[in-house]
C-alpha cells in the first residue's frame, strides 16, 4: 500500500502539524506513505516539494496570485478566502509517484487548482482541516449557512451579488467533486455534520477520525522544572493561551479572553498570570493590566510540553474551531483546558471532568471557569489525570493511525471487487 498525503505545508500551521503527525503515525505501521507539499521547512526525505531555485521562488508567490480574485471585494471582511483559480503540476506529479491511494489535507495558498483533482485516478481520501472543500471559498463561515444550498451574495465578501465569486467557486467544485473517487475524514463531529449539511458533500461518505498526538512526546514533566526552564514564576497560577498569531486571529478569540480576564480581576483573585504563545510582546502599551509572559512562537515539541506542563489552565477562546491542536496538546500533558462550547471543542473537553466549557462567547463564564478550576487543588488533580486518560483513550497517533489505514484498506478492497 502506497498513500500520498497533499498538503501546502509540511509543518507549519495546524493542518500541517496534524497532517505530520499521521504520516509518522501510518509510517510507523509499515505503510509506505509520503507527503507532496509547496513549502517545505523539515528535513524529512519523505517529503517531497519543489527543488529547483525556480520552482521555489514561483511558490513563494502563488498564495499572492491566487488572491487576486479576491481583492476585487473591497469591502471584504479579512478572513482568510481562496478561489484556487492557479493551474499547478499536481497531476504530473502524482501520476510519476503512482500511489495507491491521494490523501488531500489543507491545499490552499495557490497550491492545487479545484480542478486539477478532477484528474486523479486514484481513490482520495480528504482530511477537513476546516470548511473550504465544502464552502464558495471562505475556510470558516461564521454564521453563513449557505453552503448548505448554494453559495452567493457572500457576507465574507461583503457581496449583495448572487453570481459573485463565492458562487463562481461553489459550481467549480460542484463540477469537480461529483466525479471524485471520495471518501471525507472530518476530524470533529461538528465538522461531520457540517459537511453533511453541504451541498457539495451531502452524498459523500464521512467518517469521523479524530487528528492524533504522539503520546511519548507530549507527556507532562514536573511543573517546576518547567517553570525553572521557561523562566516563569513559582508561586503564581498560570493560565496559557496560544494560537498561530493568538493576537491578532480574531477567530481565536483573545479580545473575549481579555474581557473575561477583566471580570475575573475585578474579583479578589490575584495570584494568577498570564502565559502567552504564538505571539510577541505586542510593541504598544501592555494589553493587560497584570503580569503577561510572551513566549513568542514554539516550533518544537519540546517547548510546547514546557509550557503546558509549567501551565495550570489552557484557555481555547475559540469563536470557531475544529479540533484544535492546542487542545490535544494540552491533556495529553495533563493540563485542564477551558473553552466556549462550540465546533469540535465538546469532542474532547467534559464539562467539569478534564476541563470546563463555557456557554459560548459568555465572558463571565469563562471567568467562572477559571475560578473553578483553579479554587479546589484536589479537583484540579482529578481534572489533570481525567485529561491525560482522554488522550490516551481517543488521540494516541497509533489508534488514529490504525482507524486511517483501515480506511485505506477498505477503499482499496471495494475498488478491487468492483
Amino acid at each position: 500500500m502506497k498513500i500520498l498525503f497533499l498538503n501546502t505545508h509540511d509543518i507549519s500551521g495546524g493542518a500541517a502539524i496534524a497532517a505530520y503527525r499521521l504520516l509518522k503515525g501510518v509510517q510507523q505501521e509499515e505503510i509506505e506513505a509520503q507527503m507532496l507539499v509547496q513549502f517545505k521547512k523539515s528535513d524529512d526525505s519523505s517529503i517531497i516539494s519543489r527543488v529547483s531555485k525556480w520552482q521555489k521562488t514561483i511558490s513563494l508567490i502563488r498564495p499572492f496570485l491566487d488572491g487576486f480574485p479576491v481583492r476585487r471585494y473591497k469591502n471584504r471582511k479579512m478572513n482568510l478566502f481562496s478561489p484556487a483559480v492557479l493551474k499547478d503540476s499536481i497531476y504530473e506529479k502524482i501520476k510519476e509517484i503512482d500511489p495507491d491511494i491521494v490523501h488531500l489535507h489543507w491545499i490552499a495558498g495557490g497550491f492545487v487548482r479545484i480542478e486539477s483533482l478532477a484528474r486523479i485516478d486514484k481513490p482520495i481520501v480528504w482530511t477537513l482541516h476546516d470548511m473550504w472543500a465544502f464552502t464558495g471559498g471562505c475556510h470558516y463561515n461564521e454564521t453563513c449557512e449557505k453552503y448548505e444550498n448554494h453559495c452567493g451574495a457572500c457576507p465574507i465578501l461583503q457581496s449583495n451579488q448572487e453570481n459573485d465569486l463565492s458562487c463562481k467557486i461553489w459550481r467549480r467544485k460542484e463540477r469537480t467533486w461529483k466525479n471524485l473517487d471520495l471518501t471525507v475524514i472530518a476530524p470533529s463531529s461538528w465538522m461531520g455534520e457540517c459537511a453533511k449539511k453541504s451541498a457539495l458533500f451531502s452524498e459523500a461518505r464521512i467518517k469521523v477520525i479524530p487528528n492524533g498526538i504522539d503520546l511519548n512526546h507530549f507527556k507532562s514533566i514536573d511543573k517546576d522544572v518547567a517553570r525553572n526552564i521557561l523562566n516563569l514564576p513559582k508561586n503564581k497560577k498560570l493560565l496559557l493561551f496560544g494560537a498561530i498569531n493568538a493576537l491578532s486571529d480574531k477567530r481565536k478569540g483573545f479580545p473575549l479572553l481579555k474581557e473575561a480576564l477583566k471580570k475575573y480581576f475585578s474579583r479578589e483573585w490575584k495570584d494568577i498570570e498570564l502565559v502567552v504563545f504564538g505571539s510577541s510582546r505586542p510593541g504598544k502599551e501592555e494589553i493587560f493590566n497584570f503580569k503577561t509572559h510572551y513566549l513568542g512562537q514554539l516550533h518544537d515539541e519540546i517547548s510546547l510540553v514546557l509550557a503546558y506542563s509549567a501551565s495550570d489552565i489552557m484557555i481555547v477562546p475559540s469563536m470557531q474551531d475544529n479540533l484544535p491542536n492546542t487542545v490535544v496538546e494540552s491533556l495529553a500533558c495533563g493540563t485542564p483546558v477551558i473553552a466556549f462550547d462550540i465546533g469540535g471543542i465538546p469532542d474532547m473537553v467534559i464539562h467539569k471532568e478534564n476541563g470546563y466549557l463555557s456557554k459560548p462567547f459568555d465572558t463571565s463564564d469563562l471567568a467562572d471557569g477559571i475560578k473553578w478550576l483553579l479554587e479546589d487543588k484536589e479537583r484540579w488533580d482529578i481534572l489533570s489525570q481525567n485529561a491525560r486518560k482522554k488522550a490516551e483513550r481517543e488521540f494516541d497517533i497509533n489508534k488514529v493511525a490504525s482507524r486511517y489505514i483501515k480506511v485505506y484498506q477498505d477503499i482499496l478492497r471495494k475498488n478491487k471487487n468492483q
